[in-house]
C-alpha cells in the first residue's frame, strides 16, 4: 500500500494540531474582546467581527482537515493551474470591477458580501511553484539559467501585480520566501547574493520613484521617521506605535483583565487586525504575550522538524515555505506592533480578525500535517 493511501489513517500530529487551536480560540475571544465598541458603532452590534471570525474559524478547521488529508503529492499536478488561478486573481482585482480601492489601495475582490485579498492566495500558489520546480531540477538547479532565472520571473510577475495595488510589505515577505525555498533546494548561494544588490535599487526605485509612491512618499519618510523616533511623531506618523507602547505599558505583568482594555477604545487604530497582540498586551499582560510567543514557538519548530524529516525534497520545500510564511507574518505583526519595524498592515497568524489569512494559514496546517502523516506512515513502512 502507497504512502498516500496510509497517511490517511494515521493519526493527527496533536503537537502542531493543539497549539494552532489555542491560537484561534484566543483570536475569537480577543477578536470579540477588541472590536465589540467599533462593531457597536458601525454596525450597531457588539458581536458583528466576532461573529464572522467565528466562521472564518469554522471554515477553516474544515480547510484544516480536508488538506490533512488530501495528499500532498497531489499538488504538483496543479502546480500551474495554481499560479495561473493567483495571477488571474490579482489581475481581477484591477480589471474585474469587483476589486474597488480602499484607502489608497486596491488589494481585495468583493463578490457580494464575501472578500478575498488575492495577495494571501498568491503566496501559496508561489510556494507550491517553488517546491515543484526546485524539486523537478534537482542537480541543475547550480545552473544560472534553469536553477536561477525561472524561480525569480515567477516571483517578479507576481510581485509586480502586488506592487501595482500597491502592497509593498507583501512583496517582502514573497522575496524572502523565494530566496530562502531556493537556498534550501541548492540554488547556487554566489546567484542569491548576488541577487540581493540587484534587489537594492529596484527596491530603491519603488519606494522613492514608482507613481504611486511619489504621491506618498511625505508619509512613507514620516514612517521611517517615526520609527526611529516615535515619540517625536507621536502625534502624526507614530500615532499608532504611541497608542501601542500605552496598551503594552499599561498591561504589565498579568494584565487588566480581558474587555477591560482602553486603547481599543478609538484610540488604537485597527485594534482587532494589525494591533490585536497590542490588545493582548494590555488585556492578558506580559504573561499572556509569553503564551501567545510559546505557543507560535511550538507551531514554528514542528514545521521545521516536519520539513526537516520529509519523505522527500518536494515536502521539504513545501513545509520550509509554508513554516516561514507564517514565521515571518508573526516576526513582522509582532515586530510592528513593539515598535521594531516600521509599521506594516499584516495579520497576526491565527489571531487577527480575517478570512482570507485564516482560511490559508489553516489550510497550511493541514498540508504541514499531511506531510508529518507521511512521514510516519513511511518510517512504519521501513
Amino acid at each position: 500500500m502507497s504512502t498516500e493511501q496510509t497517511s490517511h489513517s494515521a493519526p493527527y500530529d496533536v503537537q502542531l494540531l493543539f497549539p494552532v487551536l489555542f491560537l484561534v480560540g484566543i483570536g475569537i475571544v480577543m477578536v470579540y474582546s477588541a472590536s465589540s465598541a467599533l462593531a457597536l458603532k458601525k454596525f450597531g452590534t457588539e458581536y458583528y467581527f466576532v461573529k464572522k471570525q467565528a466562521v472564518f474559524a469554522l471554515l477553516g478547521l474544515g480547510a484544516l482537515v480536508f488538506c490533512r488529508h488530501f495528499p500532498y503529492q497531489w499538488y504538483r499536478p496543479l502546480t500551474y493551474p495554481l499560479l495561473v488561478l493567483a495571477l488571474a486573481l490579482l489581475i481581477a482585482v484591477h480589471f474585474s470591477g469587483y476589486g474597488p480601492p480602499a484607502g489608497g489601495a486596491q488589494r481585495w475582490l468583493h463578490l457580494g458580501k464575501l472578500s478575498f485579498q488575492p495577495s494571501e492566495f498568491a503566496r501559496f500558489a508561489l510556494i507550491v511553484f517553488l517546491a515543484y520546480s526546485l524539486d523537478k531540477k534537482g542537480p541543475r538547479l547550480k545552473e544560472f539559467s534553469i536553477g536561477f532565472v525561472p524561480h525569480v520571473f515567477v516571483f517578479t510577475t507576481l510581485a509586480v501585480c502586488i506592487l501595482w495595488q500597491p502592497d509593498f510589505g507583501s512583496v517582502v515577505i514573497l522575496g524572502a520566501i523565494t530566496w530562502l525555498m531556493m537556498f534550501i533546494g541548492g540554488v547556487r548561494c554566489r546567484h542569491l547574493l548576488a541577487s540581493l544588490l540587484v534587489v537594492a535599487p529596484v527596491a530603491y526605485y519603488f519606494l522613492f520613484n514608482a507613481g504611486y509612491r511619489k504621491t506618498r512618499i511625505i508619509n512613507f519618510v514620516k514612517r521611517i521617521l517615526s520609527f526611529l523616533d516615535p515619540l517625536k511623531y507621536s502625534n502624526d506618523a507614530a500615532y499608532q506605535i504611541k497608542h501601542s507602547f500605552y496598551a503594552f505599558g499599561s498591561g504589565g505583568t498579568w494584565g487588566v483583565g480581558i474587555g477591560k482594555g482602553r486603547q481599543k477604545l478609538f484610540y488604537l487604530p485597527e485594534p482587532h487586525t494589525d494591533f490585536i497582540f497590542s490588545v493582548i498586551g494590555e488585556e492578558l499582560g506580559l504573561l499572556g504575550v509569553l503564551i501567545i510567543i510559546v505557543l507560535y514557538v511550538l507551531v514554528l519548530a514542528k514545521g521545521v522538524q516536519i520539513a526537516r524529516h520529509a519523505p522527500d525534497m518536494f515536502s521539504t520545500l513545501m513545509a520550509t515555505g509554508l513554516t516561514a510564511a507564517l514565521g515571518l507574518q508573526v516576526c513582522i505583526n509582532m515586530g510592528v506592533c513593539l515598535g521594531l519595524l516600521p509599521t506594516k498592515g499584516l495579520a497576526l497568524p491565527f489571531l487577527s480578525y480575517g478570512g482570507t489569512s485564516l482560511l490559508l494559514n489553516m489550510a497550511s496546517i493541514g498540508i504541514l500535517m499531511n506531510i508529518s502523516a507521511a512521514r510516519r506512515t513511511q518510517a512504519r513502512s521501513q
